[in-house]
């Protein structure tokens, strides 16, 4: 398998976060069957091997000024193999209701993989999260 370039939009997966309430249940609560056991903490770091990261940024109070604030946003960051394993994983795409933004999905469908860091944030923070990983890599 040939590893893609080192500025694979492919690298790059945006899309929309949609809020949850921490109130809605889970689906294992509600007794929908999964195979499986939960690992210790039922998170996606209980995968060896994946790291995530997370930053929020809130600054700010009152009515919008373009340009200034407030601010309310955040972006995740999902190591399918960890920061520092440079190797490629299979990779595919599925949208369920065409909404949110997605970087990378032609390479994803020609490939069958992908590399980095999938990127997770809101739809218009997509210009800013894909250019600071391009600069991270």
């Amino acid at each position: 398998m040939t590893s893609p370039g080192p500025f694979s939009i492919a690298s790059l997966i945006l899309c929309t976060v949609v809020p949850l309430t921490a109130q809605q249940p889970r689906a294992r609560d509600l007794g929908v069957p999964f195979e499986g056991t939960p690992g210790p903490l039922n998170a996606i770091t209980d995968v060896a091997g994946v790291e995530v990261g997370h930053a929020t940024l809130v600054r700010g109070s009152g009515p919008v000024v373009i340009g200034e604030g407030p601010v309310r946003t955040g972006v995740t960051a999902v190591w399918p193999r960890g920061r520092e394993v440079p190797d490629p994983v299979y990779a595919a795409w599925f949208t369920l209701n065409g909404d949110g933004e997605m970087t990378g999905t032609t390479w994803m469908r020609d490939s069958g993989i992908m590399e980095g860091p999938v990127m997770i944030t809101n739809t218009l923070s997509v210009g800013v999260v894909h250019h600071a990983v391009i600069r991270w890599g």
